[in-house]
């Protein structure tokens, strides 16, 4: 999944981004409606976080012009504006969904899921594969070459982590903090034990290969 950022602010842009991406979405940060406008319109995403007060081309604009151009990915209006006169307005010229700064970081993470979910940009099964590895997002049920692969939680979670990143380099850092998270007791090592953990379960299938250290950095997912 792909996802554009047209926020002039720095620190809210980094933020979003960055989460997105521990997310798992692939993300193209922008900082001016100008530029988020050529991305919109030549490049190929599945949902757009579109802050309203923008430099050179500001929200409304970017959203008519976008329509206008036949461009019906979702957008999800993000602004200090938040009269009831502009959210509607937004969501009449055509924004999908309206979030009011300040807001969480939590919320936000929903609202892109459920307008991704909206507009069919989610596998219906929400499965995800790559090479003989399947999971079944739902049900946590992963297959390996079509047999069932037994796994507790933080292995689940690393699992998928790894699958939602795959051919990309996760970090430990990225890692602990999005399955143990900033308030664990447990140290920075524990991420190293439970890859050892998951390639071991994965070792019949030879599929254990497919998790590559990259040294000094941390995992990659690749064939």
């Amino acid at each position: 999944m792909k996802l554009l950022i047209v926020e002039d602010d720095l620190a809210i842009s980094y933020t979003i981004a960055r989460v997105m991406r521990d997310e798992g979405y692939e993300v193209i940060a922008c900082h001016n409606g100008e530029e988020g406008l050529h991305h919109a319109l030549y490049g190929e995403f599945d949902l757009i976080i579109l802050d309203i007060m923008l430099p050179k081309v500001d929200g409304f604009l970017f959203i008519q012009e976008a329509r206008g151009a036949g461009v019906d990915t979702p957008i999800l209006c993000l602004t200090a504006k938040d009269g009831l006169k502009d959210r509607v307005k937004g969501l009449t010229i055509g924004a999908d969904d309206y979030v009011v700064k300040p807001f969480e970081i939590p919320e936000l993470v929903v609202r892109v899921k459920v307008l991704l979910r909206r507009y069919g940009k989610v596998n219906q099964e929400e499965r995800i594969s790559f090479g003989p590895i399947t999971i079944q997002v739902r049900t946590r049920l992963v297959t390996v070459k079509g047999e069932e692969l037994i796994l507790t939680e933080k292995e689940y979670e690393l699992l998928e982590y790894l699958l939602m990143n795959k051919e990309q380099i996760v970090t430990k850092d990225q890692i602990y903090n999005r399955i143990w998270g900033l308030d664990s007791e447990a140290g920075i090592g524990i991420v190293e034990l439970y890859v050892h953990y998951l390639r071991k379960k994965l070792s019949p299938w030879q599929a254990d290969q497919l998790i590559q250290t990259v040294r000094g950095l941390g995992y990659r997912l690749k064939v």
